[in-house]
Parts: structure tokens; C-alpha cells; sequence
């Protein structure tokens, strides 16, 4: 049976300006692109030839629809996404800056994914998964919260491996504390959890990777990746430190490149382990090539714009030159 990958959250559209190094002020165009970091995980992941699944719910409108559409197209499995007439699908428009970085902002109150409840997550979907994803968005106070928890458990009970990006959004959080619990809250139920280096003290109260990486498998998690943007990203498990450099490239948009990343090292992973316990005996040989290649899907990513549209294929990825 194929491994599926199964991530739990946002899909949503983003409006990704004309005009980059700017503010919303002096954008005059937006253009619509399918994203959401759970949903741009599965399509990471998809374009590479794997099998994932995207749980969610999504407005019944043309946003929902053409989200589903392109999930479809990338060959992510749709079959668990619900449509609602509740509340529209969410969207998030994007301002860019001349190296790609990006801020949002957010139309989400409250869109169809939050309003998912936990009765909506079924066991059936979790069969033939090897790891469930999630990221921050999507575990506030509201329904979707409850049904992390049940997909969480499902996937306990399996044994199957809890990725978490905690990715975080503080415009989306009435305040910086009520976030800061919430992801305290899931970093225990997690197995893998993947920070930047602007997120790591916020979320472990220490800038010091080994400091952070002790406290986090102090709380129970085998594998902690830490991405630091062009400065490479570290793999570390309580027995093992590897670090792999960042491929040297231009970036137009840096929108959904951690996802991409993320996407492409559980793609690897999935090649090496299905079970939590396997996580803490990879060998450092084994993590670097999983950064590398994660390192060059992010870098041939973030050359284009978008975030799904942007992900290159296995085939791309082995003959394009940076």
C-alpha cells in the first residue's frame, strides 16, 4: 500500500501583489493563488510523486472550489475536504519586499475551515498514512481546534508520525501569549517540529538551538528541523546535529517556501521511517541528504511566484541547474 501524507488546517487563496518592495498602498493588482500551509505541504509533496491527503473545509463558493480544483491538479487527494454555505473560504493578501519576504494580511472571521468540527474527522481517512501535518493558523479558540485533537489521537493510536510548523500568524491572535500557549499546548502530541529562526525563542523561550532543541525533546519530540532562511537549516534529534547549506538563489517570492520545505523533507523521510520511535536513530548521513534536498526544492520555489505554482516536480528538480 502507498504512504499517504495527511495534513489538517487552512487552504485558502492568496492575492500575491504586481509590484514587489512596496506596501498594500502602492499595490494596483493582486493575483489569486491557492495556498494555506497544510494545503501547500500536500501539494509540496504531491509534485514530488507521493501520495498525500488534505483534511479541511472550505466555503462553497468559487474560492472553495478552485482550491479544491488545483489540489486536484497536483495530484492531492481531496476527498476529505468539505464545503460549507456557513462562511466563505479564507484569503489572504500578500505584500512583498525586495528580497521576497512577505506580510499578510488575513480575511478570516471566521472563514469555513474554522468552523470544521472534530465529528468531521473520520478514522477511514487515516488509512495507509505514514504522518499527519499541522501548522498554528487553524488551533485557536474555535471548532478546528477539536478536530486537530481527533486527527492528532487517530493518528496516536496508529502510530503513525505528528509533524508540526507551527508557522506563525500573530496577526491572526487577539495576543501574543494566547498563541504562544496554544502552541505550547500541541508541541508535547508532536513528533517533528519544524521552527524559523525568527519563531524559536517566541515558541521555546531560548535562541540557542541546542537550549531550544533540549527543551523541545524535554516535551517529547524526536525531531526538531530549524530553517534559517538563506542561511541553511539543521536536522537535530537528541543524538544527532546536521546542518546543510542554503542553495544560492534570487528570491521573487518567499511565499509558501517553508511549506515547501517541510513538504520535500517529509517526502524524504518517508523513504526512511513511518514510525515516531524510528525518528531519534536517523543517522546524520540520512538527515543531511533529507536537508539538502529540501534546501534545493525551497530554493527553485522561491524563484517563482506563488507557492503551489512555484513547487517543481522530481523531474525538474534533477535537471535544473541553480
Amino acid at each position: 500500500m502507498n504512504s499517504y501524507l495527511a495534513a489538517i488546517g487552512e487552504a485558502l487563496i492568496d492575492f500575491i501583489p504586481d509590484k514587489t518592495g512596496c506596501d498594500f498602498n502602492d499595490v494596483t493588482a493582486f493575483s489569486p493563488k491557492v495556498g494555506g500551509a497544510p494545503a501547500n505541504v500536500c501539494a509540496a509533496f504531491s509534485r514530488l510523486g507521493g501520495n498525500s491527503r488534505m483534511l479541511t473545509q472550505l466555503g462553497d463558493d468559487p474560492f472553495g472550489h478552485r482550491i479544491i480544483d488545483e489540489l486536484k491538479s497536483v495530484g492531492v487527494d481531496t476527498s476529505c475536504i468539505s464545503l460549507t454555505d456557513k462562511a466563505n473560504t479564507a484569503l489572504a493578501f500578500v505584500s512583498l519586499g525586495e528580497n521576497g519576504d512577505r506580510t499578510f494580511s488575513f480575511y478570516r472571521k471566521p472563514s469555513a475551515d474554522m468552523l470544521c468540527k472534530a465529528e468531521s474527522v473520520r478514522e477511514e481517512s487515516f488509512e495507509g498514512v505514514f504522518a499527519l501535518h499541522f501548522c498554528s493558523v487553524s488551533i485557536g479558540d474555535f471548532p478546528m481546534k477539536e478536530a486537530h485533537k481527533r486527527a492528532i489521537d487517530i493518528m496516536r493510536r496508529r502510530n503513525g508520525i505528528i509533524s508540526f510548523d507551527p508557522n506563525l500568524r500573530f496577526n491572526l491572535w487577539n495576543s501574543r501569549e494566547a498563541l504562544q500557549t496554544a502552541v505550547r499546548e500541541f508541541i508535547p502530541l508532536s513528533d517533528i517540529v519544524k521552527l524559523s529562526e525568527d519563531e524559536l525563542e517566541f515558541v521555546t523561550g531560548s535562541d540557542d538551538i541546542d537550549k531550544a532543541s533540549k527543551w523541545l525533546f524535554d516535551s517529547g519530540v524526536k525531531l526538531v528541523l530549524y530553517t534559517c532562511g538563506c542561511g541553511g537549516a539543521y536536522a537535530l534529534t537528541p543524538e544527532v546535529k546536521a546542518f546543510a547549506p542554503a542553495e544560492k538563489v534570487r528570491a521573487v517570492d518567499t511565499t509558501g517556501a517553508g511549506d515547501g520545505f517541510a513538504g520535500a523533507f517529509l517526502w524524504s523521510i518517508e523513504k526512511l521511517c513511518h514510525r515516531p520511535e524510528e525518528l531519534a536513530s536517523l543517522s546524520e548521513e540520512a538527515l543531511l541528504d533529507c536537508l539538502g534536498f529540501a534546501n534545493r526544492f525551497c530554493a527553485l520555489s522561491v524563484m517563482k511566484k506563488g507557492a503551489i505554482a512555484s513547487y517543481p516536480t522530481l523531474d525538474e528538480m534533477q535537471k535544473i541547474n541553480l
